[in-house]
């Protein structure tokens, strides 16, 4: 896969926002879907979609299946990915003592 292709894949921003969830965690689909306002096939064909790009992991567990962000399969975005998320989180730390001071 290029890397046209991967950055394709993760500019859907549900799909980076269920990489996020997934990136230092195991969840099942189900609990990933209660995260989102969308239907559970919404997010079962995003992780289907990642799934098949190599990006998660995918573990049987009775079941259920529990998803995984592969970071290694995600190569050069996985700096890039990860950026993102400090900066948001970045800004939301920002927000939260902004709003203590006032």
């Amino acid at each position: 896969m290029s890397n046209v292709d991967a950055l394709q894949i993760v500019a859907e921003p549900r799909r980076r926002e269920i990489l996020a969830l997934i990136w230092n965690d195991e969840m099942a689909a189900g609990d990933i879907a209660d995260q989102f306002d969308v239907s559970f096939a919404a997010v079962s064909q995003h992780l289907g979609v990642l799934r098949n790009a190599g990006f998660v992991k995918v573990r049987p567990n009775g079941r259920q299946r529990l998803y995984r962000a592969d970071r290694e399969a995600l190569g050069p975005l996985r700096q890039v990915l990860e950026s993102m998320w400090d900066d948001t989180l970045a800004r939301l730390a920002t927000a939260v003592e902004d709003s203590e001071d006032t």
